[in-house]
C-alpha cells in the first residue's frame, strides 16, 4: 500500500487537530499540503496526498497510519489470534512412541528408518483449527501482516483491512502490490528482502530441526541482477565514463560507497553471500574505468592498486587501495572491497561517507602544489590551457607529442608547467622530462 499520493487532506487535518490546538500552524500545514507542483510549466493543484521528497512527508505518514495500527493492534489481531500452542501430531506422536520402546528394547533393527521417517513429519498439527496467529509491522506506507491459519481466512482478512481503510482513512490498497503469498512455498518482499519460512528436514542441531518455520531474510535475484545492471552492457562490465576525469582515490572511493551501501543493508540475509557476483562485476568495471582513464591494461592496472585488508573478524581479503600522501599527515586511503559477506543477523548499518568542505578547484589545489607536472621543476610556475580537447586531435601531426598525451589522459584543459616547458609547448619543441623518466 501506498498512503503518500492518496492522503486525505480533510482527515489528516482532523487527526492533528486532535492532539495540536495551535491554529496558526495547522494553516500553515494545510498550506503546505494544497500549495501544489509544477511540472513542465504547468501548475497542477494537490486535492489530496503529501508533498513528496519533503522531510515532513514520511512524520505525516505515520500521523496518519496511527489509526490503522490501533485498529490493527487492539482489534484485527485479537480477532484472530487463539489457542495457546499447536496439537500434537498424532502420527508423529506415534512414531515417537515406537523408537521410545525400540531403545528401552535395546533393538536396533529398523529405528534408524523410523527416526528418517519420524523427520519428515511435522512434530505439531500444521491445520491445527484451535490455533491462529496474526502479526503485524508497518515501516512508513508498508506494512507487512503474518497469519498462522489458512487461505480463506487470509483473504477475509485481506477484506475486512481494505474495507477499514476506504471507511475510516479514504485509503485503496493496491492490488498488485497487496498480496497473499505462503510463507514455504513464495516469499513475501517487503522493505527490499524477501522474507520466507526456512523449512529443511536435513539440518539437525543437537538431534532437532532447528531451522524449521524460522523466518528467514534472503537478498533477492532481480535486485541483484538490478544493482549489476548499473555496470554491465550486455552482462559484461564496462568503464564508467562520467568518473574518467576524477582522481583515482575519488573513483576508487565512490566505486566502495555504493558497493558498501548495498552489502551493509543486507548482511541481514542468511545469503548475502550472493553479492560476491554483484562484487565481481563492479571491480571489473572499476578496473575498466581506470584502466580507460590511464590509457592502461585492466592486468596492469590490477597489479598496482591490488592490496590486502583485515576485518574486524580478523579475515585477510583482497582489495584495491589507493592512497594520497599528506605532509605531516597520514595518508588518505580508499579502498574497494574488503568487505566480509558473512551474514550478520544484528547488524547495523555504519556507513558514513567521507565529506570535506573544501571550496578550493582542481586546478586551485594544482597551482599551489607549485610543481610542474611534466618536468618537476618549481620554478615560475604557469597554466597552460587549450579552448577544448578535441583541439589535440587537431594539430597536423602523426604523433601527439608529450604534453598532449598528458592532457588528453588526464581529460583536463589546463596542464600546470614551468615556464620553460611553456615557452616549449608553444613554440613546437619537445619538453623537458622528469630525472626518473
Amino acid at each position: 500500500m501506498h498512503s503518500f499520493d492518496t492522503i486525505n487532506h480533510d482527515i489528516l487535518m482532523e487527526i492533528l487537530r486532535e492532539k495540536i490546538h495551535d491554529e496558526r500552524f495547522l494553516r500553515l500545514v494545510r498550506k503546505l499540503l494544497e500549495a501544489g507542483y509544477l511540472e513542465e510549466w504547468k501548475f497542477t493543484k494537490t486535492l489530496s496526498g503529501s508533498p513528496q521528497g519533503g522531510v515532513i512527508s514520511p512524520l505525516l505518514s505515520n500521523i496518519y497510519l496511527d489509526r490503522f495500527d490501533q485498529w490493527v493492534t487492539q482489534v484485527l489481531v485479537p480477532a484472530h489470534t487463539r489457542g495457546e500452542r499447536r496439537k500434537v501430531n498424532v502420527a508423529y506422536h506415534r512414531l515417537s512412541t515406537r523408537i521410545t520402546r525400540l531403545r528401552k528394547r535395546r533393538k536396533r533393527e529398523g529405528l534408524r528408518a523410523l527416526i528418517k521417517q519420524r523427520r519428515t513429519l511435522p512434530s505439531y498439527d500444521p491445520h491445527d483449527p484451535g490455533y491462529r496467529r496474526l502479526h503485524y509491522i508497518r515501516y512508513a506506507d508498508d506494512f507487512l501482516l503474518g497469519y498462522a491459519g489458512p487461505k480463506e481466512e487470509a483473504e477475509e482478512i485481506k477484506r475486512t483491512i481494505k474495507g477499514w481503510l476506504h471507511d475510516n482513512l479514504k485509503l485503496n490498497l493496491s492490488e498488485e502490490k497487496t498480496l497473499i503469498t505462503h510463507a514455504r512455498t513464495e516469499a513475501a518482499r517487503f522493505l527490499g528482502y524477501d522474507i520466507v519460512s526456512q523449512h529443511d528436514d536435513s539440518c539437525i542441531t543437537n538431534r532437532r530441526r532447528n531451522l524449521n518455520t524460522n523466518i528467514g531474510l534472503r537478498v533477492p535475484a532481480d535486485v541483484i541482477a538490478k544493482q549489476c545492471a548499473r555496470y554491465t552492457q550486455r552482462g559484461i562490465p564496462v568503464h564508467r565514463t562520467e568518473l574518467l576525469a576524477d582522481s583515482d582515490y575519488t573513483i576508487i572511493s565512490h566505486y566502495q560507497q555504493e558497493y558498501r551501501g548495498v552489502v551493509q543493508y543486507y548482511l541481514l540475509a542468511y545469503n548475502v553471500s550472493r553479492l560476491d557476483w554483484l562484487h565481481y562485476v563492479m571491480e571489473g568495471s572499476l578496473l575498466k574505468t581506470l584502466a580507460a582513464k590511464h590509457r592502461m591494461t585492466v592486468r596492469a592496472i590490477k597489479a598496482k592498486y591490488q592490496a590486502t585488508t583485515t576485518t574486524a573478524e580478523g579475515k585477510t581479503l583482497r582489495c584495491l587501495e589507493a592512497r594520497v600522501a599528506r605532509a605531516g599527515k597520514p595518508d588518505l586511503v580508499a579502498q574497494f572491497g574488503g568487505i566480509s559477506l558473512t551474514r550478520k543477523p544484528y547488524a547495523t548499518i555504519d556507513d558514513r561517507p567521507q565529506i570535506w568542505f573544501n571550496r578550493r578547484t582542481e586546478l586551485e589545489k594544482r597551482l599551489l602544489a607549485e610543481e610542474c607536472e611534466l618536468c618537476g621543476s618549481r620554478e615560475h610556475i604557469e597554466v597552460h590551457h587549450i579552448r577544448k580537447l578535441a583541439d589535440l586531435d587537431q594539430q597536423g601531426r602523426k604523433e601527439k607529442p608529450r604534453w598532449a598525451k598528458v592532457m588528453a589522459a588526464r581529460r583536463r584543459k589546463t596542464l600546470v608547467v614551468c615556464r620553460d616547458c611553456h615557452v616549449n609547448i608553444t613554440h613546437g619543441r619537445p619538453t623537458r622530462q622528469r630525472p626518473t623518466e
